[in-house]
């Protein structure tokens, strides 16, 4: 399965009062074919990346996106939900599609709008993506899910509240300088890592420093085969793209490892025939601060247990030899999930063809994607690199 992006779009994460849904798809889709220079016309498939689970009320979002423009009527489009990889699930099938030769150039847009619900009401929504009847409802929220995930890991490997608290304040220095991020402030080492009356324990081990935010946004994507996308102005190549799922249930599983992330990234390495030496960047899924470290794991680049080491010795920074979430990842640049694999596409891509103003990377070549939904149950791994 190959294919390459030729064009993207970005809102700005954050709370969107008073703009529908609606809106969010509209702009990012319209903003993505004008990038690309096509016209709507050319498009032969529609993907929209939604969760939504009750965050609003209209709950049938795929033909919202021809709104954008009247050429996209009768247009196939179809919404993909697959938990908090929903962006990821809706640009893969882009990719099935161009594989399958049924579609030429494919739009893909991730939307969602979190914010119309109050806090109580936002977390019932999210436990949807967990396995319900044993860690949603009365059993706990996702702060939960990932507070127990946490206390597994510190019980066995000692306490890491200062790895998470550095992965924390790399992330918020990393978005300070994103205008498209929902927090754009250096909060720094010291304040991530106490407890204080701004930084409250949220569940567990985890601060508030520790968590995603509740955010809205979108971003889209045009996808081509390789043929095509080698005669547009941008041609950035899907080296890889590997998806596996685990077990829902966390009591089936060994919480303190990402296994089905592992496998994932295992998939990608082999498909783009390189190791974890041959990344230059990377964006991946901080849902939580522990998600952070446990993906280091995952992807290969620390062993089990060693995951502090990381980013204690600045492997993850801008400067170090990986670095992680230049972004800002979803702990600064905010998590609306159905846009969040979408965005995580559009920062990789930009990197590789030096693009990312702010955020860039000297010398980055490729990138690294990971999305998950749920605890590591839906994992998605891209590997890009720009051809054009």
């Amino acid at each position: 399965m190959s294919g390459c992006i030729v064009g993207w779009a970005h809102s700005k994460f954050g709370k969107h009062e008073g703009v529908e849904l609606e809106k969010l798809i509209v702009d990012a889709a319209n903003g993505a074919m004008a990038d690309a220079g096509i016209a709507p016309a050319d498009i032969d498939e529609i993907f929209i990346g939604h969760f939504n689970g009750g965050f609003v009320a209209q709950d049938f979002p795929a033909s919202l996106v021809l709104q954008a423009h009247p050429d996209l009527r009768f247009k196939p489009a179809t919404r993909v939900e697959n938990a908090c990889a929903t962006g990821s699930a809706a640009i893969f099938q882009g990719l099935n599609a161009i594989a399958a030769k049924k579609a030429r150039l494919v739009l893909c847009v991730g939307v969602e709008k979190m914010t119309e619900l109050a806090g109580a009401a936002i977390g019932e929504v999210l436990t949807k993506a967990s396995y319900y009847k044993e860690e949603g409802g009365e059993h706990g929220s996702f702060v939960d899910i990932f507070a127990r995930i946490a206390e597994s890991y510190f019980q066995k490997y000692g306490d890491q509240s200062d790895a998470l608290a550095r992965i924390a304040a790399k992330n918020h220095a990393n978005g300070a300088v994103n205008s498209l991020a929902h927090f754009q402030k250096d909060l720094g080492y010291e304040f991530c890592r106490a407890e204080s009356e701004k930084n409250p324990v949220i569940s567990g081990p985890l601060k508030r420093s520790d968590c995603s935010p509740v955010t809205d946004g979108a971003a889209a994507v045009v996808l081509a085969d390789v043929e095509t996308a080698m005669a547009m102005e941008k041609a950035v190549l899907f080296r890889a793209a590997a998806h596996v799922n685990d077990f829902l249930p966390m009591s089936r599983r060994d919480v303190t490892r990402f296994e089905g992330a592992a496998a994932a990234w295992r998939q990608a390495y082999e498909q783009a025939n390189i190791d974890i030496d041959g990344l230059d960047v990377a964006e991946v899924h901080d849902c939580f601060t522990i998600a952070e470290l446990l993906i280091y794991e995952a992807m290969g680049l620390t062993g089990p247990g060693e995951g502090a080491r990381a980013i204690g010795e600045g492997w993850t920074t801008k400067q170090g030899k990986l670095p992680v979430n230049p972004s800002g990842g979803l702990k600064s640049k905010g998590h609306p999930i159905g846009a969040t694999g979408v965005s995580m596409h559009v920062m990789a891509a930009m990197q590789t063809r030096g693009e990312a103003g702010a955020l860039q990377i000297d010398g980055a070549e490729v990138a690294g994607v990971f999305n998950m939904g749920g605890s590591a149950v839906a994992n998605y791994v891209s590997v890009l690199e720009a051809l054009r």
